[in-house]
Parts: structure tokens; C-alpha cells; sequence
């Protein structure tokens, strides 16, 4: 293997093509595309500097390097990368990857990160963006901690494990996705999905679960949620209170108490819905603001 080692490399395309080397050391200064269709390459301790690094690139491994804020965009149509112990400070990384391996990434600045990729893996990762991976497939995630907003739109075959999620509209459009002891913190999750099941979480949510066909919770806390479950699919189990539900779709609620419950037979079929509950607070049958 070609060994490149503490390298200032400048200028368009500066190793363009490389294959079958280690990368060491090495800056990536100004110039685009450094190691556009490159392939087999083994690179640690580098810096990357400037926009689109890799590019169309096969078989990566990266580990403890950094990709600065003017990288952005820096790693689309890549076929099998794994990353490890690396800061990515670039926003719009990952676009139309596959065969993704993040272990111990740092992303400050996700805006836009992970999108329409296949085939992700990720272990202690930390993002803060908006629009985090939207319309990836098959992605595992343990130890994600996430602050953003509208993330994992139209995803499909998602598994999330022991990860902190705050993020507005998160799995919305998505489809097969389970979290498992997690908590998440966000308005309008879950929307116009399905097959949505959350395992031993806790959740905050202003209109949280609505619109969702066969929506699963086992052993779950609701705080500070309120109009839960408009027009859901739901066999769900609560421990403790919910705050309140709204004109549920169809199937089991579980719970200690609800503190609000609204059914509006204009709107649904109530019987449609069991409840299992030990009491409720107050029962309405319209909302607040049509009374």
C-alpha cells in the first residue's frame, strides 16, 4: 500500500483517482474534489479543509481526522466508508452514501447530513442540525445524541437504541422504525407514519403520534404530552399520566390516567377504540377550541 504522509496538498483534485494507499498526517487545503474516484484508501490524523473531498470514492476507512466547516458536502455517492474518533464540522455530509459506518462522530454542524443513504450504522455519535437523515434506509443507531429539527423524514427499517433525541417533527412519512430506551423531546412526532414502535421510552410532545397507522408502545412514560393520537392506529402502554388524547383512530390505550380525554364521534368512530384506563380526569366531546 502506498504510503502518503505528512502531506500539504492544495489545488483542484489534488490526489484524484488514488487507490490503494495510506493517508497520514496529511492537509487538504484549498482546491475541490482532492479525492474525487478514489478508492481503498486507509486515511488518519488528516485535516480536510476545503469542499467535496470524497466524492464517488469506494472501500474509506477514516479514523481521528477532521473536516472543517469548508468541506461541506464532502462525502456524496461514497460505496462502503466507516469513520471513527472524527469531527465533521461540515454540514450536508453523506449524500447518497451506502455502506455507512459511524462510530464516535462528532457532527456540530449536521444541517442536512445523511441523506438518502443505505445501510447505516452509527455507535456514540453526537449531531446538532436541522434535517438529519431524511429518506435513509436500513440505519441502526445506539448512543445517538441528536438536537434538531424535522429529522429522519421518510426513513425506512430505522432501530434506535439508548439515544437522546430532541427534534421537532422527527419520523415523520417514516415507515418500520423502532426506538428502544430512548427519550425523545418534540412536537408532532411521528406524524403520517407507519408501523412506529417505541420500546421503554420517554417522551415530551405537543401532538405527539397523530396520524399514524399501527403505532406500538410497551412500557413507555408520556410528560408534558398533550393531544396524543389524533386519528392513530394504536395498541399502546403508558405508565404514569397522559397529560391529554385526542380523537384516536382505532385500537388500545393502556394507561394510569389520562387527565383529557376528547372523543368527537363527528370525527371518529368511537368504539373503535378500547381504554384501558385506571381513571380520567376530565372526558370531552369536542376539543377546546370548538366548544
Amino acid at each position: 500500500m502506498k504510503e502518503i504522509y505528512e502531506q500539504r496538498l492544495t489545488g483542484e483534485r489534488a490526489l484524484y483517482g488514488e487507490s490503494d494507499a495510506h493517508i497520514s498526517y496529511c492537509t487538504f487545503l484549498d482546491g475541490e474534489s482532492p479525492l474525487k474516484h478514489s478508492a481503498n484508501l486507509v486515511i488518519d490524523h488528516t485535516l480536510f479543509r476545503w469542499k467535496y473531498p470524497l466524492w464517488y470514492a469506494k472501500n474509506i476507512t477514516l479514523r481521528d481526522c477532521s473536516l472543517f466547516d469548508m468541506a461541506r458536502a464532502g462525502i456524496w455517492y461514497v460505496d462502503h466508508i466507516s469513520v471513527e474518533d472524527t469531527v465533521i464540522e461540515a454540514p450536508k455530509n453523506f449524500r447518497r452514501a451506502q455502506h455507512v459506518s459511524l462510530k464516535k462522530v462528532s457532527f456540530p454542524n449536521a444541517a442536512e447530513t445523511l441523506w438518502h443513504c443505505r445501510d447505516i450504522q452509527m455507535e456514540h455519535v453526537t449531531a446538532k442540525g436541522d434535517y438529519f437523515a431524511m429518506n435513509c434506509e436500513n440505519l441502526t443507531a445506539d448512543d445517538l445524541t441528536l438536537v434538531g429539527n424535522y429529522s429522519f423524514d421518510g426513513c425506512k427499517n430505522v432501530v434506535i437504541r439508548n439515544s437522546r433525541l430532541l427534534s421537532k417533527d422527527a419520523f415523520w412519512n417514516a415507515e418500520e422504525v423502532t426506538v428502544y430506551d430512548s427519550f425523545i423531546s418534540g412536537e408532532y412526532l411521528g406524524w403520517n407514519s407507519g408501523k412506529i414502535t417505541l420500546i421503554n421510552c420517554t417522551i415530551e410532545s405537543l401532538q405527539g403520534m397523530c396520524y399514524i397507522q399501527n403505532l406500538v408502545m410497551k412500557n413507555c412514560r408520556l410528560i408534558n404530552t398533550t393531544l396524543a393520537f389524533e386519528y392513530s392506529n394504536v395498541d399502546v402502554e403508558i405508565i404514569g399520566k397522559v397529560d391529554s388524547v385526542l380523537n384516536p383512530g382505532s385500537g388500545l390505550i393502556r394507561a394510569d390516567r389520562i387527565g383529557e380525554l376528547i372523543m368527537d364521534e363527528r370525527k371518529i368512530t368511537i368504539d373503535q377504540t378500547k381504554l384501558e384506563v385506571g381513571s380520567i380526569e376530565q372526558s370531552f366531546d369536542r376539543a377546546e377550541w370548538e366548544r
